[in-house]
């Protein structure tokens, strides 16, 4: 990936900050964090890192070592400028030993979806960036050859991607751990496999057309689609990010998202 990818996710960050008031203090975070990520990013691909062995598992080649060199900057920017949660966390990791503190990217690294423990925040934000590298030398997937988890390293997904193709819009899962998008059908819930579009509503604010909940009323999950037909400007991993209300009128409809956003909700 060029700088310039991580530059775009950056401005729009700092763009929806400004449009979006609700937003602004969780966008201005949000772009600390990116910025960290960015620096991440650029020191993994470097050619000089030494190359991992074929015959282990993609999770398995996430780099512990190069995530914990990271850690004590990402815990002072957390006690610094995170909320609060989050900067009580990361004073206890802070004040725990070494040990423990790789076993907070281990638990992460590791675990099946759902399972990551109580501070995977920490260990996502780290673990993101060189996980976005692995995949970005996998070879592509065939179209229409993936189910409801990332073909790359098996994540749920975050979101849902509408991009525009002839007269219309294609679908795509965007994956929560590596970001690798791949295709899927346009009605289907991607956590049960409902397809009867009476119970697959879908709502969307006046103010944020581009975006919408995507839901299901068989299995009560959702997740928040980014339409690129509608705003070709939008950043599907920063827009999903930035429309907190959308998460809130599903929560009071009685629907769970099916995988948290890097920042929790």
């Amino acid at each position: 990936m060029k700088r310039s990818e991580w530059d775009k996710r950056i401005r729009r960050a700092v763009e929806l900050g400004e449009r979006f008031s609700y937003a602004a203090e969780v966008l201005a975070f949000y772009r600390q964090i990116l910025a960290l990520q960015n620096t991440i990013y650029q020191e993994i691909s470097s050619p000089s890192l030494p190359d991992h062995k074929s015959s282990e598992s993609f999770r398995e080649r996430l780099d512990v070592d190069a995530a914990l060199r990271h850690l004590p900057g990402l815990l002072a920017l957390v006690e610094q400028r995170g909320p609060s949660k989050l900067a009580e966390q990361a004073k206890e990791i802070g004040g725990s030993t070494k040990d423990q503190q790789r076993q907070v990217i281990e638990n992460f690294r590791l675990a099946n979806d759902g399972e990551r423990g109580p501070n995977a925040f920490f260990a996502r934000v780290l673990l993101q960036p060189y996980a976005e590298h692995l995949a970005s030398a996998e070879p592509a997937q065939p179209a229409g050859s993936a189910g409801s988890v990332c073909p790359i390293c098996g994540a749920r997904p975050q979101a849902a991607v509408l991009r525009p193709e002839g007269d219309g819009g294609k679908r795509f899962l965007l994956c929560s751990l590596c970001l690798t998008e791949w295709e899927f059908r346009r009605i289907l819930c991607p956590t049960c496999g409902e397809g009867n579009y009476e119970k697959l509503p879908r709502y969307s604010a006046e103010d944020l057309a581009a975006v919408r909940v995507e839901a299901c009323d068989t299995c009560h999950y959702y997740l928040k689609s980014i339409d690129l037909t509608v705003d070709g400007h939008a950043v599907p991993l920063v827009d999903e990010v930035a429309t907190v209300p959308l998460d809130l009128w599903a929560a009071e409809h009685g629907y769970k998202k099916a995988e948290p956003n890097v920042m929790g909700f």
